[in-house]
């Protein structure tokens, strides 16, 4: 490609609404450009690189035995209500009727279609497994788009579904997507971990996050450096920090702690580590009648270290708040412990409550606790002698960098990630509600099993930024930058001989099926050199009549701090070793 040929559309500074690194440089470098709130053209250098991304998947996918189909994005709404999700689903579902009045919904996620195609078609054990993959546009009506592409309404998405016999023959189907995910992101150049992730409301006990490594990225990622275990922090495991309880060594005490209603301000005014307390947060269940009101509420009370924090997604895993739950309100709380919130605790309740301590919490012993009367709070309280012991212990909070791995091979550690691939064993969730069966060996007929794995397409290009960038642009991986060689000749429109030289190397490099851009724009030295560093283009060489009277050239890789000076007659042989051509 010759830049004047191509569209190349840089600016010097980015959009007064770009917030993160990835929405400013894509801006910038002419990549996408805003069409509505979370709606985006994608230029032709962005596209470019949309299109590396996807030949990467689909060659991977394809040498899987996965099989490419494409759904459309306008799909009737009877396959959604059949599985529930077209009520059940929140505002993010984008719903619409045709002229004749009939529901349609543009699709977020393709379940429903290929569980249709699939119960059409896989009729026998003989058919199975099958995978089925397309790569397609999707919407979510995100109330409050942001982040440019990483989080916009319109995206496009990879998405893969697996259908199996059985359980095991599901695992191997799993294990295979993992795999193929693994060679995915190995060569898209991108440092990401594959770490173990919560199942939600599907339930099941396979899944797993692709998350590329960024300092910006939304998620925490939690993973032992001296073993293999990784795990976003919604499904790490806390062990118990302390490995039993100790006898109790304080007497029960009342202790005025005025104005003090965190763990934090007593532990400060008690001249108490902040690990000695412990601190309470009231949950709620319903019980709803036949008319959807509530019938019945029980109040929960969670203890957890004053340093530690509650995790949201374990605690709906316990027994009694599978089902869902809410924090209190300030008058269940009052009703139920005497005081206002901010001096909360288990010892001297007015009401009854369930009970539910932490790991850590239910082996401590001399803790700080509220004693439910405003401005005081117990010291030296013990379970057992002071209160009774916990109607429940489990694992409710967020781990910390420091914590015992759940394996036992070392400590835990925390980096950021961002979120760009997701596989996931859905079981029989969606084949059961669509009646998606097939016929065993005897002739009995069996729902089919199912696994579900996504890639988000557009989101790699926003996280591939934000992994790798400095202050000069983007700088992208080899596999998928919009142009991996760019041969910038100085003067090109004056010297017949730089504009021969640099024909020659860009048809050379051509001939050998680098993917390479000939700028002959005529841009002043800086001027296009700044462009190719925002745009990050890995590799560029320059031209000169300075230069090749020497015969030499520049080269410069994106991350290199200074040009390395070429024979010209060697930078050929020197790019494909750079390249591993």
């Amino acid at each position: 490609m010759k830049a004047s040929q191509f569209f190349i559309s840089t600016l010097k500074e980015a959009p007064a609404d770009a917030e993160v690194v990835s929405h400013k440089l894509m801006m910038r470098a002419g990549m996408i450009k805003r069409l509505g709130a979370g709606i985006y053209n994608y230029m032709p250098m962005g596209l470019r690189v949309i299109r590396k991304v996807e030949n990467i998947i689909r060659e991977e996918m394809n040498r899987a035995g996965a099989v490419e189909l494409l759904m459309p994005v306008v799909q009737p709404a009877e396959l959604w209500q059949e599985t529930g999700r077209f009520d059940k689903m929140g505002p993010e579902l984008l719903r619409v009727k045709d002229r004749h009045e009939r529901d349609f919904i543009i699709q977020p996620t393709s379940e429903e279609v290929v569980t249709d195609i699939a119960r059409q078609e896989l009729r026998s054990y003989k058919q199975l497994p099958k995978n089925f993959y397309h790569i397609q546009t999707k919407f979510r009506d995100e109330r409050r788009p942001r982040f440019g592409i990483m989080r916009g309404r319109e995206f496009t998405m990879k998405d893969a579904y697996s259908f199996d016999r059985d359980v095991e023959s599901a695992g191997r189907s799993y294990e295979n997507m993992y795999a193929a995910y693994c060679k995915i992101f190995d060569r898209l150049g991108l440092e990401y971990r594959a770490v173990a992730a919560d199942t939600g409301a599907i339930g099941g006990d396979r899944s797993h996050e692709f998350q590329v490594i960024a300092d910006t990225g939304e998620d925490a990622i939690i993973y032992c450096p001296t073993s293999d275990f990784a795990a976003n922090i919604e499904l790490a495991e806390a062990v118990a920090l302390l490995a039993a309880r100790a006898a109790p060594a304080q007497a029960l005490t009342k202790t005025p702690t005025p104005g003090k209603s965190t763990c934090a301000d007593v532990a400060e005014l008690l001249k108490l580590p902040l690990a000695q307390t412990v601190k309470s947060l009231v949950l709620a269940t319903d019980e709803l009648n036949e008319t959807g009101d509530i019938a019945k509420s029980q109040v929960w009370l969670l203890l957890l270290r004053g340093d530690h924090d509650l995790n949201e997604v374990k605690a709906g895993k316990v027994e009694g708040l599978k089902a869902g739950f809410r924090f209190a309100t300030v008058a269940e709380i009052e009703d139920h412990f005497g005081s206002k919130p901010g001096y909360l605790g288990p010892i001297g309740l007015k009401k009854p409550v369930k009970v539910i301590a932490d790991r850590t919490v239910a082996n401590m012993a001399d803790f700080v606790c509220g004693a439910n009367e405003a401005d005081f709070h117990y010291t030296g309280a013990n379970w057992g002698r002071d209160l009774p012991e916990p109607d429940l212990v489990a694992d409710i909070r967020n781990v910390v960098a420091g914590d015992p791995s759940p394996d036992g091979k070392g400590v835990l550690a925390i980096q950021r990630g961002i979120e760009v691939g997701h596989v996931f064993y859905l079981g029989t969730k969606y084949s059961a509600a669509m009646n998606a069966n097939f016929l065993d060996e005897t002739g009995k007929p069996k729902p089919m099993e199912m696994g579900c794995y996504g890639i988000g397409v557009t989101r790699i290009l926003g996280a591939a930024i934000e992994q790798n960038h400095d202050e000069r642009g983007i700088i992208w991986p080899d596999a998928i930058a919009p142009f991996t060689v760019v041969v910038c000749p100085i003067g090109m429109d004056r010297s017949e001989e730089v504009k021969a030289a640099a024909v020659k190397l860009y048809e050379e490099l051509q001939a050998l099926g680098v993917d390479v851009l000939l700028d002959d724009r005529g841009e002043r030295p800086g001027a296009m050199f700044a462009d190719w560093e925002l745009i990050g283009a890995p590799h560029r060489v320059v031209l000169s009549d300075r230069g090749l009277k020497e015969g030499q050239v520049e080269y410069q890789g994106r991350r290199d701090a200074e040009a390395t000076k070429l024979a010209l007659a060697e930078v050929v042989s020197h790019l494909k070793g750079k390249l591993k051509l």
